[in-house]
């Protein structure tokens, strides 16, 4: 080491030149801040005492964005993973589509699997590590035939998607909770669902009566009909609920199919809600979807807590504007 390295000093702060903090400009205010919870307020109370900083502002736009655009006849369409359905949250989702929030859904294949396991037997989700070393993970039986026969069905009719045929089934054989299904819901109400697979990622496909052909047409049928659900999103909304990969792919798709054939997406909102950030969402749903034409907001939550959080907000966006 040389005598210069050895002979380093502090430097000195001396002439440093200090501004006034009443002068400076500050991201946070006083005025911002939270409000505390007095017993016996209600929601909406709560909404308007979260701060009005980051994501609780987020959290409150995104809330009037969908209700802005029920109230203004746009639509909202949801896309989701499977991952809503087993914690729980079929409920909040029927609700949402009987009071007219949700106008448009879109599945993975593994949200067809819950959804009808819960309408046949009112429940869901197998222990997956139990299962998997004897060999019986997936083969549930009734799960694939009931699914395998409505696809069947409707591939010989040859006028429906994947969604569509097997939300009629469950609605025509009064499956005993049909009325917490997705699918069946989405019939009855007719609500447009479509599903979108990806062949080998779900347990039915594993099962003998698996027809590639049948399946693969059902879901193209419904990536057309996603594609028309999306040209109509001007001034509307799309939210990915907990779908890592498949759903912010097609929506992506969707959005070149509707720019291409010539449909304007001027004012759109994305919302993409999950427990942790993915790069596939916040590119393809946050980012380039709404790129100089609209606005992206990602809130950052468990699905069971926030997502019910979140369709209660919106009623109440609702109310306040009847």
């Amino acid at each position: 080491m040389s005598k210069t390295e050895c002979n380093w000093e502090p430097l000195s702060f001396e002439g440093l030149q200090t501004t006034s903090l009443k002068d400076r400009p500050s991201k946070v205010r006083i005025e911002d801040f939270a409000k505390p919870w007095a017993v016996g307020e209600t929601l909406g109370c709560f909404i308007e005492k979260l701060p009005a900083i980051l994501a609780a502002d987020q959290f409150r736009d995104a809330a009037q964005a969908v209700a802005e655009a029920v109230r203004n006849d746009k639509t909202v369409i949801l896309g989701m993973g499977a991952h809503p359905i087993k914690v729980g949250l079929n409920p909040v989702l029927v609700d949402a589509m009987e009071e007219g929030i949700i106008r448009g859904l879109a599945l993975n294949g593994a949200g067809i699997i819950h959804d009808v396991e819960v309408a046949l037997a009112g429940k869901t989700s197998e222990d997956v590590a139990a299962h998997l070393g004897c060999g019986q993970f997936g083969t549930a039986r009734e799960t694939a035939e009931f699914i395998h026969g409505a696809v069947a069905a409707a591939f010989k009719d040859g006028n429906m998607g994947l969604g569509r045929a097997v939300g009629r089934r469950l609605v025509a054989e009064n499956v005993p909770f049909a009325h917490l299904s997705l699918l069946a819901t989405a019939f009855r109400l007719n609500i447009p669902v479509t599903v979108h697979v990806a062949v080998g990622t779900d347990i039915i496909h594993m099962h003998p009566a698996m027809d590639g052909a049948a399946m693969g047409w059902l879901s193209h049928y419904d990536f057309k009909l996603f594609c028309r659900l999306v040209t109509t999103l001007h001034q509307g909304v799309f939210i990915n609920l907990g779908s890592a990969v498949i759903l912010p792919e097609v929506f992506l798709k969707a959005v070149s199919v509707a720019h291409n054939l010539g449909f304007g997406l001027d004012g759109i909102t994305t919302i993409n809600m999950d427990f942790q950030r993915q790069y596939r969402p916040q590119v393809n749903v946050i980012q380039r979807p709404t790129a100089g034409t609209g606005k992206g907001i990602s809130l950052i939550g468990h699905h069971e807590i926030m997502f019910p959080l979140f369709m209660a907000t919106v009623k109440e966006c609702l109310s306040r504007e009847k």
